[in-house]
């Protein structure tokens, strides 16, 4: 040890010593004005983590704000070069104490995310394996439903989006947005509801995320009651995830699954979470959470209260750990994100039949930046 309590670097697990890490920031532009319940925007930032170990390679990415790059060459970069590459574990526990002083919530968690997946990606290049099976597989395939539906599309964005999920790829659930302006108009919400089970069938799942939008638990019991006629099964952030009484409250009130956790920058927010009752399934994010050292961690920690989970966004990211999740639900596949990865690497998944099925004959995450792509959107 190299003091009471702190782990070993180097050599620890008989591997290369990382020789770099470095970070790029991208910024990519919507193909369409996007916005939820509580948030517009017109472009998203993808930051992407290097790490570098012998002859091999290995990238993670967080969506987030540029500046968790500079986090990551400033703070991150020097604890990292020179660490066993095979000692992932040891190195997301010594990212997590080089942040002290910093915060671990919020931009911290983001750039050690996007190093701790590129870190999983390098030590599976190293040994020869898809990540999925160095987690530890447990499933072939890994369901996925078709996330979009903004609040900013007119009839015809919704109708096009859904139908090209359902009827062309195939895929059996879907989820739109709602809680507009705030929970301001639920009558368009539930008109857009109406439109998307119109446009589905009867027999596609259909649910709705109101990004913390309802103003109180009342108003978004309100609202589900006035959905049941629709048959939504999910519903999302019916209030902020911070409200752990109020999404108790509606998750006790309403036949649709209640689901939160995207925020969850800790294992300890989905403790919280999991312990108060606030949700039917829990949500994890690799690219917020801390990576999938912890990602995998908050999934166990699920099966201990009997509740499954569900990945957000990022699809070629989430698919290899959540192959590793005997308690999985489903992989968002979100449309701003689904885009940006067919843009910029090779290698994505197919989601058709709504499943995605990593190739355990490609190493690591079985991505391959296409630089010549990818170089027209980075900034810095």
């Amino acid at each position: 040890m190299n003091g009471p309590g702190r782990p070993l670097a180097g050599t620890q697990s008989g591997g290369p010593p990382v020789r770099d890490v470095t970070a790029a920031v991208y910024v990519i532009p919507t193909d369409a004005p996007e916005a939820d319940g509580t948030l517009a925007w017109d472009e998203t930032t993808l930051v992407l983590v290097t790490a570098r170990a012998g002859e091999h390679q290995g990238i993670g990415w967080s969506y987030a704000a540029g500046v968790a790059a500079t986090l990551v060459s400033e703070v991150l970069a020097p604890v990292l070069t020179g660490w066993d590459a095979l000692d992932v574990a040891g190195a997301n526990e010594a990212m997590n104490r080089a942040v002290r002083n910093v915060g671990r919530p919020g931009i911290a968690a983001t750039a050690i995310s996007a190093a701790d997946i590129a870190l999983w990606d390098l030590k599976a290049r190293l040994l020869g394996c898809a990540v999925a099976d160095l987690a530890g597989r447990s499933r072939r395939d890994v369901p996925i439903y078709g996330s979009g539906g903004f609040t900013s599309y007119d009839e015809s964005q919704t109708q096009d989006q859904l139908a090209g999920w359902v009827d062309k790829d195939q895929i059996p659930r879907v989820k739109i947005k709602i809680g507009e302006s705030w929970g301001g108009n639920e009558d368009r919400d539930l008109a857009r509801v109406a439109l998307a089970r119109s446009v589905i069938g009867p027999d596609a799942e259909l649910y709705v995320d109101a990004n913390g939008g309802y103003g109180s638990a009342a108003q978004a019991i309100r609202v589900a009651y006035r959905m049941e006629q629709f048959r939504v099964t999910w519903f999302e952030e019916p209030v902020s995830s911070q409200d752990l009484a109020g999404l108790a409250a509606v998750r006790g009130q309403v036949l649709a699954d209640v689901a939160a956790g995207e925020y969850s920058w800790t294992l300890a927010d989905s403790a919280r979470l999991l312990t108060a009752g606030a949700v039917d399934c829990l949500q994890l994010d690799v690219t917020r959470c801390g990576g999938i050292t912890e990602f995998l961690r908050g999934a166990a920690l699920a099966a201990a209260h009997n509740t499954q989970i569900s990945a957000h966004c990022a699809p070629n990211l989430h698919a290899h750990c959540a192959a590793a999740v005997p308690n999985l639900r489903h992989v968002e596949y979100f449309h701003d994100h689904q885009r940006i990865e067919r843009m910029f690497f090779d290698g994505v998944l197919d989601p058709h039949g709504g499943v995605l099925t990593p190739d355990p004959g490609r190493p690591g995450l079985g991505l391959e930046l296409r630089t010549a792509d990818a170089d027209p959107y980075r900034h810095g």
